[in-house]
């Protein structure tokens, strides 16, 4: 039988999660979450379980407020990297969840390595 969408979306979370734990180093993982209306994103030492830095569309200074389009995710992109240089944070690895990596993922990453962060 075949699974739903929000299993198949579980399983794949759990696959990428796990596999870049194993690769993890101590670096910090930069998260992505996306919803119909939404886009945010985390930069998260799991080492000590801290938020380093944020951004989401929610927010109203980066103008893209209820915007979930690739010119929000490039502008979320591009937030997320300045907070990282400001929290000291140079490498991460990047967590996209169960979310493919296409579209507004792919447009957050690509921002996001422009504004300075390896991954």
């Amino acid at each position: 039988m075949a699974n739903s969408k929000r299993e198949l979306f579980l399983k794949r979370r759990l696959r990428v999660r796990n596999k870049l734990r194993s690769m993890a180093d101590g670096r910090a993982r930069l998260s992505v979450h996306r919803s119909n209306k939404n886009i945010s994103v985390q930069l998260i030492d799991d080492v000590n379980g801290v938020t380093l830095a944020s951004a989401s569309s929610l927010e109203k200074d980066l103008g893209v407020v209820g915007k979930n389009n690739i010119e929000a995710a490039k502008k979320i992109g591009a937030a997320i990297a300045e907070r990282a240089k400001k929290a000291g944070v140079e490498e991460c690895y990047f967590d996209r969840g169960g979310f493919l990596f296409h579209g507004k993922i792919k447009a957050l990453a690509d921002a996001a390595r422009e504004g300075g962060l390896k991954f």
